[in-house]
């Protein structure tokens, strides 16, 4: 990352931008660092600054106990003051719940998208499976457990056990450790796992809800009632998508809807 702001809890945030145009600020979901948007920062660099960053406890930023999802709201307020305060915002997954809790708080932002936020109205795995999760992710962090805590993630997202021990043996999972106890964050982040609809009443900007074509059926029936919650939400499916979206499919979407 090129550049950092502080938040206001004076945790260092670091960001990189790429491109010209109005701003754009990606945010990311679990077990992922700014980078993970990258190539999507670069799909979107012809019509805009787009700004990728790691939020707190990631990469090369800062994190300052206690946790509190209002301080990863201020480090987005950091950011959007550090473009020269007028921007749009993306998430995807539980980044963009992070977005939608940033604009029920009142973050001023032209316009923003999210991509399958995975609330669990609709999903196979119940209350009571989501609340053993939030246990049992507690317990390893606690305990230093750091493989186990990736672990129990993986299993929620529905990767099978053969691919999770495979993962394990795997380069890249030193660096899904050293993630790992951000993964409390997007829990906290996800709140009760349901569409927060009160607080999404609240929202005065326009907001663009995605789901993939190929995504699980429930996928997208959270994104729409995203969308139906939102005063001005609007909901799309990206045929043939996945929950790991190809940036350019998504690309000429966000920036159709960013250009207004």
């Amino acid at each position: 990352m090129d550049d950092k702001t502080f938040s206001r809890d004076g945790t260092p945030i670091a960001y990189a931008r790429t491109g010209r145009g109005p701003a754009v600020i990606l945010v990311s979901g679990a077990m992922s660092t700014g980078g993970t948007l990258a190539p999507l920062a670069a799909r979107l660099a012809d019509g805009f600054e787009t700004v990728v960053y790691d939020r707190r406890g990631r990469g090369e930023s800062g994190d300052t106990p206690p946790y509190e999802v209002r301080r990863e709201v201020e480090d987005l307020a950091a950011l959007v003051e550090a473009v020269g305060g007028d921007a749009r915002l993306f998430g995807v997954s539980s980044g963009g719940a992070l977005v939608l809790e940033a604009l029920a708080s009142g973050l001023p932002v032209r316009r923003a998208a999210v991509y399958e936020t995975p609330y669990a109205d609709f999903a196979p795995s119940g209350a009571e499976e989501r609340a053993a999760y939030r246990r049992d992710l507690t317990e390893a962090l606690e305990r230093g457990r750091r493989g186990d805590a990736v672990e129990l993630f993986l299993r929620l997202t529905g990767m099978a056990e053969a691919m999770i021990q495979g993962a394990r043996q795997s380069p890249m999972w030193a660096g899904m450790e050293s993630v790992a106890p951000s993964l409390a964050h997007d829990d906290l982040v996800m709140g009760d796992s349901l569409v927060p609809r009160e607080r999404l009443a609240s929202v005065g900007v326009p907001v663009l809800a995605l789901a993939g074509g190929a995504s699980p059926a429930w996928m997208r029936e959270a994104a729409r009632a995203v969308a139906e919650a939102l005063p001005q939400g609007t909901y799309r499916v990206l045929e043939g998508q996945t929950h790991m979206v190809d940036p350019d499919a998504l690309g000429p979407v966000l920036s159709e809807f960013f250009a207004v």
